[in-house]
Formats: C-alpha cells, structure tokens, sequence
C-alpha cells in the first residue's frame, strides 16, 4: 500500500505527469508499430507471410542499433536536440515512405529482390525511435532524488505497459476498420504529441 501511494503522490507533480505520459505515447508508437508490421508487410506491401516476418524482424535489428548508437551520440551531443532530431526522422520517414507502398500488385514478390523499396526503409524507423524511451528515463532519473527512483520506475513500468497494450489495440482497430497505410500514418499524431 505505501509504495502505491507514494507512486501516486509523485505521479502528482507536473514534471513527473509529463514525463509518464511521454513514456506512455512512446510505447504506444514502438508497441503499434512493432506488433502491426508483419500484417502492414503482407496486406500492404504484399509480402509473402514468412518474408514478412522476416522484415518485421529488421525492425528490433534497427531498434537494438539505435540503441547502442545513440549511446555514442548522446556522449557528444546535449539529449534535447537529439531527440527532436530522431523525432523528426521518425515523421519523415513515414510520411515518404508510406507512399511507396501505392500501388503494388499482390502476388509479385517471391523473393528479396522483388521486395518493394518500403519494406527496406520502413524498419529504419526503429533507429529513429530507439534512443527516446533510455534517454527521457535516464533525464528523469537524473532530475530526480535517490529516494524517489524506486516509485518512479514503478510509474514507468504500468504506464509503458498501458501504452504498449493501448498502441496494439488502436492500430489493430484502425487496421480492421480502415486499412494499415492510416495506420501507420495516424502515427504521426502521437509522434507530433510526444515531441511537443
């Protein structure tokens, strides 16, 4: 029960609720991104289902080498600027990329080298998204007391595991009720949320 409620004082205070909420919109992005991609690649893109799994599986590759990257990046640049920067890539990289998937003619691709151009560049939004989540919990760690980290982290453990649940739901909604092209593009609002 204390833990409890001293996560829900400290969930409280104004710096703590927007740093949660940051949290929450990443994992939203990264879990409805992640999950709904080997579906985006077959329906959209129209890749066989294994090649789709196995596009989907450049996107943790891209995650894992955003993270050891920006490890480097963040040792010689100031945190803030680099996340707009990746942020920025992030919406880019949706907003060119989605338009090459118009257009293509289910049943064409049977191997890598009939894959379309977007299957290649949409994982790299994995390098984009993967120095945001380490790096606004290492600030807010720094920012705060010792004695605040336990129910902090506690914070962010529920609310990246309702982003992630919540990312999951909505785009597989969207992807049922519209098409996966909205899908991933209405990703631009959470994106455009999490940078303001």
């Amino acid at each position: 029960r204390a833990p409890m409620l001293a996560m829900l004082r400290l969930a409280a205070l104004p710096l703590v609720l927007v740093f949660i909420v940051c949290a929450f919109v990443f994992v939203l992005i990264e879990q409805g991104i992640g999950t709904w991609l080997p579906v985006f690649n077959n329906e959209v893109l129209h890749l066989p289902a294994q090649m789709s799994v196995q596009a989907a599986s450049l996107f943790a590759a891209c995650l894992a080498i955003g993270r050891f990257g920006a490890g480097a990046v963040m040792a010689r640049f100031d945190w803030y600027p680099v996340l707009n920067v990746c942020l920025a890539a992030l919406a880019a990289l949706i907003v060119l990329v989605l338009p090459l998937a118009d257009g293509l003619a289910p049943g064409a691709i049977h191997s890598w080298g009939d894959a379309p151009v977007a299957a290649f560049l949409f994982p790299l939004i994995g390098i984009a998204l993967a120095p945001v989540y380490p790096t606004i919990i290492s600030v807010m760690l720094s920012a705060m007391p010792n004695r605040q980290h336990p129910p902090l982290m506690g914070l962010v453990v529920v609310f990246s595991a309702l982003g992630g649940t919540t990312g999951s739901i909505i785009t597989g909604a969207i992807f049922a009720h519209l098409d996966g092209q909205t899908a991933f593009t209405l990703m631009l609002v959470p994106t455009a949320f999490l940078a303001a």
